[in-house]
Formats: C-alpha cells, sequence, structure tokens
C-alpha cells in the first residue's frame, strides 16, 4: 500500500478491481481463484469499516447514557422536597416501559424489570 492509499476502504475495493478483470483473462494461472481473491482483498477494507461501525454504535450507546445522566441530573436541578409525595416512580417507570419499542433494529430488547428496580431517591443521587 503506497502513502497515498491510506485509507484501507478505498485501497480494498481499488486492488480487488484487477484480479476482477483478470479472472477472465488466460493471461494468469487457471489454478488461481481470481474472483475469491478479489473478494478476499475486498474483504480487508470491509472488516475495517465494520470495525469503525462498531466502535461508532458504542460510542452512540455511550452518548446515550450520559444522556440520560444530564436528563436526572436536571431533575435533581428542578427537585424541590415538596414533590417527593407527589412523584411516583412506579408510575413513572410504567410510562417508560410503554414507550420502549418492541424492536429495535428487528431485534426483541433484551428483557426489563416489569416492576420499577430503582427508587426515586435513587434516581435523584448524585452521579458518583
Amino acid at each position: 500500500m503506497s502513502a497515498n492509499d491510506t485509507d484501507i476502504l478505498l485501497w480494498s475495493e481499488r486492488q480487488a478491481e484487477p484480479p476482477r478483470r483478470a479472472a477472465g483473462e488466460l493471461v494468469y494461472d487457471a489454478e488461481l481463484d481470481w474472483p475469491n481473491i478479489a473478494e478476499e482483498i475486498e474483504d480487508v477494507g470491509k472488516s475495517q469499516r465494520q470495525a469503525v461501525e462498531a466502535h461508532l454504535t458504542l460510542a452512540l450507546l455511550h452518548d446515550l447514557k450520559a444522556e440520560a445522566r444530564m436528563h436526572r441530573r436536571l431533575a435533581r436541578k428542578k427537585f424541590t422536597p415538596g414533590m417527593r409525595q407527589k412523584l411516583d416512580i412506579a408510575d413513572l417507570y410504567a410510562d417508560a416501559l410503554a414507550g420502549l419499542p418492541e424492536q429495535l433494529d428487528a431485534t426483541m430488547p433484551l428483557p426489563v424489570p416489569q416492576v420499577c428496580p430503582v427508587t426515586l431517591e435513587e434516581m435523584l443521587a448524585p452521579e458518583g
């Protein structure tokens, strides 16, 4: 790979083209499986792209978790002791459960508790 070919995905796509063209020519050794060689070269770039996608997905997941922490922080800031009797965390949890999609990317979500697993105090507790 030359200095100009630092993008592995583009490099692998470019490198896969000559073997594909050569597959129909008699110039190359008939024992070589040119179509599969081209595919393997191209797969190098695909696997690198998939690794980046996996890292980005995890980063997004962590961002979502950070957003949940931010919502807790904002709730703590607005909370007053007089609200304690009016806030029904079990009811809020039921609302949150109702908002869960039945499927995410054609996959059933992991089972979640049907009873709220945290108290109001735990939800409002400072991160630490």
